[in-house]
């Protein structure tokens, strides 16, 4: 069926080659939003182009609607006042097609505004027919894998393309704005670093070579221009990490870092409270949300979450004296699943924070991390077992992470040396030890707070998962679907 109306789609386009027309022309047509168009006086003169999405031929009369980014319109064909080759036009125009028109503007007898053609020219004959919104669609496999129709049909898709945009532009005018320079930073690095997290590996054919694709942005790069004497970096990019997925975790996105020289945690945690509301208030137009069956307000004072506290207070664990087989057993009753492979005290103290963040609604910051998962923070000043890391908790997750930076190469070598370890016994989210790195360091880096943000704090305040609110995510080949 699908076969047979794609056939008689192409005969069409065969037609208007016939008839001297190319149904695909380069341009370019000036053309008029149908938004303002709208807007215009009877009898104006205008220049509108969109794709067809409804097609009514009467006979002498044809009626259709045109649409552009900006909205749709009324299409009206009149045989005795269109210039060209009337039935030519309307027994081979589909629904689908983009045609361009010029003619002015006028209402109906019922009142409806719309354009009369005057003159029309094919844009791009469709091949494919337009599937029913009602109907086709229905399947989110089938809406990711076209997401193009699902932007064209679902105005809520289309909003969050546009929300997405807005979203990134106010983090990038915010530090701007605030004396921020953005920064480019490799993607194929040598050492992974920057973060607990495993890598893609591939391999630089020129240099001969194997590489990870970056999954920081930039961190230990943006550090080394601290150490070049520049005070304030950022970099909005993508990063990969070969990981599980789940509704807040995707192995290909969108994150930023920022690196202030000459600031510590306390002061990051004021400029990305700051930074958060100005965002969310540009990108949504409010600050109260309802996430994940959390009421939130972000425009309230951010209260503070110490991190050994709160696991003692909600599981009776102190992690800072729990030993391994303490924090197992309490796991296991608590009936949270991890992986057991290159499973560690680390990662132990890791899943029970990640059990017990679930119930913390927020606006608030995580403080006193752990010095054990936190390898490129400095120690906090007072109890050097813990960090000085702070981490924005909203609906139960972590929506960032920032901390006063490290920056004694002979305590980053340490830790880089530690992590390694854990690594080689089998922990692939260890950090990779980078001696290039330790070295920039040993000429000096000013006290630095850095800070990072996923666009799962977009998908957050859309109260969507990560998946949903990427515009196209990744997908199996349909070979490699239909194998399963």
């Amino acid at each position: 069926m699908l076969e047979n109306i794609r056939q008689d789609k192409i005969r069409k386009l065969n037609n208007f080659k016939e008839a001297g027309i190319d149904p695909y022309p380069a341009g370019p047509f000036e053309k008029e939003n149908l938004k303002d168009v709208l807007e215009k006086n009877v009898d104006e003169k205008v220049r509108v182009a969109g794709r067809i999405v409804l097609f009514r031929n009467m006979g002498n009369l044809t009626f259709m609607h045109l649409q552009d980014e900006s909205g749709r319109m009324q299409i009206v064909f009149n045989k005795k006042e269109f210039g060209g080759n009337y039935k030519l036009w309307v027994k081979n125009l589909d629904i689908g097609d983009f045609i361009a028109i010029e003619g002015k503007r006028f209402d109906t007898h019922k009142g409806e505004k719309s354009v009369l053609a005057g003159e029309l020219t094919l844009l791009t004959k469709s091949i494919l027919p337009m599937p029913d919104k009602h109907k086709a669609l229905q399947d989110e496999d089938e809406l990711f894998r076209k997401r193009y129709l699902d932007i064209l049909f679902n105005e809520e898709t289309k909003e969050m393309v546009y929300k997405r945009s807005i979203f990134w532009n106010a983090v990038r005018t915010f530090l701007l704005e605030r004396g921020f320079i953005e920064v480019e930073t490799p993607v194929l690095e040598t050492s992974a670093g920057g973060a607990d997290a495993e890598p893609f590996e591939t391999h630089h054919n020129a240099l001969d070579i194997d590489v990870y694709l970056r999954i920081s942005m930039g961190e230990l790069w943006q550090k080394r221009l601290m150490v070049a004497g520049l005070e304030k970096t950022f970099e909005i990019g993508r990063q990969f990490r070969n990981e599980g997925m789940d509704s807040e975790h995707l192995q290909d996105y969108t994150q930023m870092e920022f690196y202030l020289a000459y600031a510590n945690y306390e002061k990051g945690m004021e400029l990305v409270e700051e930074m958060y509301k100005y965002v969310f208030e540009k990108t949504f137009g409010t600050l109260q949300f309802k996430i994940k069956g959390f009421d939130i307000d972000f425009s309230k004072k951010w209260e503070k979450y110490d991190y050994t506290e709160t696991i003692k207070e909600k599981t009776g664990i102190d992690v800072s004296t729990a030993t391994m087989d303490e924090i197992e057993e309490k796991l296991k009753e608590l009936g949270v699943e991890y992986d057991k492979k290159g499973f560690n005290i680390t990662r132990a103290i890791d899943n029970l924070w990640k059990f017990c963040r679930k119930s913390i609604a927020g606006p608030g910051f995580l403080t006193g991390v752990p010095l054990a998962v936190s390898p490129l923070a400095k120690k906090d000043t007072v109890n050097p077992n813990i960090t000085q890391r702070f981490q924005p908790i909203i609906a139960g997750s972590e929506l960032g992470n920032g901390y006063s930076e490290l920056n004694d190469p002979i305590d980053q070598a340490k830790r880089f040396s530690e992590q390694q370890k854990m690594r080689d016994e089998g922990d692939a989210e260890a950090q990779m030890h980078d001696q290039d790195f330790v070295e920039a360091l040993e000429y000096g880096m000013p006290p630095t707070c850095g800070f990072g943000m996923s666009e799962r704090v977009f998908s957050f305040l859309m109260d969507r998962s990560a998946r949903e609110c990427q515009i196209f995510p990744l997908m199996k080949p349909r070979s490699k679907q239909n194998e399963k």
